[in-house]
């Protein structure tokens, strides 16, 4: 069986980070391990509190995973300092990791701000250039470019710069404001949209955090980049058409809508 390693912040409320990317990985066919980065207390309306891990015992976890059951694809998602990047940055050159997707995480779906200032410049400088797929949304791209994201000719421009600039490809997420669910993706110099469907659900908690993880799980099975995009895309799809609705706020997706087991049915 293949697998695939999520570094990236606990989501106590279970709609994104950690929680999220076990949850998506397993559904999509490979077996989910997992490097905790941060605590965060955190649920549909807001993050209220972030404990970091230390870097020594990131470290630890990193190479517990690496040198027992070497992952055949790694999704990086919420490293909220400079230190903690370092670490990771080292791990992934020293076990020379495969099949790495980075998801610059920011600022939570709720607004709460995930990513310290001091920790931007260490993102691009030690984990972009060693990244398969950096996954940003308009606002992340926008810091990683310093672009002004106002249209599809912009992301256009944007992808091809964080791209030309990190060596990697790039998948800009278009978001509903400039172009509903369609997203870009840069590669080898070129340009290709990926064309979502335009779902009603503002539930919508750990999204990033999904489509990074179904890509990376895609990529860990051997799919190429583009077909591991496009089956992430219909993965998020079903996940979102599912109309899952819990909590007060931004609720999260329902990562299991396509779980057909008799351990799974509800009692009747």
């Amino acid at each position: 069986m293949r697998s695939a390693l999520t570094i990236a912040g606990s989501d106590s409320s279970g709609g994104a980070g950690i929680q999220a990317d076990i949850k998506t990985m397993t559904m999509n066919g490979v077996y989910a391990m997992s490097v905790v980065t941060a605590l965060t207390a955190q649920n549909t309306t807001g993050v209220t509190g972030i404990s970091e891990v230390t870097p020594d015992f990131l470290q630890q976890q990193l190479d517990a995973v690496f040198e027992d059951i070497y992952p055949d694809a790694v999704k990086i998602g919420m490293v909220a300092s400079a230190d903690l990047i370092k670490v990771i940055a080292d791990s992934l050159r020293f076990y020379d990791a495969r099949n790495v997707v980075v998801d610059p995480v920011m600022v939570a779906t709720s607004g709460s701000a995930l990513l310290k200032n001091d920790a931007v410049q260490t993102l691009m400088d030690e984990l972009l250039p060693l990244a398969t797929l950096v996954t940003p949304n308009i606002l992340e791209a926008q810091v990683l470019s310093g672009l002004t994201i106002e249209s599809e000719e912009d992301m256009m421009d944007a992808a091809k710069r964080i791209g030309d600039a990190h060596h990697c490809a790039v998948l800009l997420k278009g978001g509903h404001s400039i172009n509903d669910a369609n997203d870009l993706l840069y590669t080898d110099g070129k340009l290709q949209w990926f064309y979502g469907r335009r779902i009603d659900n503002p539930n919508t908690h750990g999204t990033g955090c999904t489509l990074s993880s179904a890509i990376a799980s895609n990529l860990a099975k051997g799919f190429s980049l583009n077909e591991s995009v496009g089956r992430a895309k219909e993965y998020i799809s079903g996940a979102l058409e599912a109309m899952l609705d819990l909590g007060k706020g931004s609720g999260p997706m329902m990562h299991n809508f396509d779980l057909h087991s008799e351990f799974a049915t509800e009692k009747k």
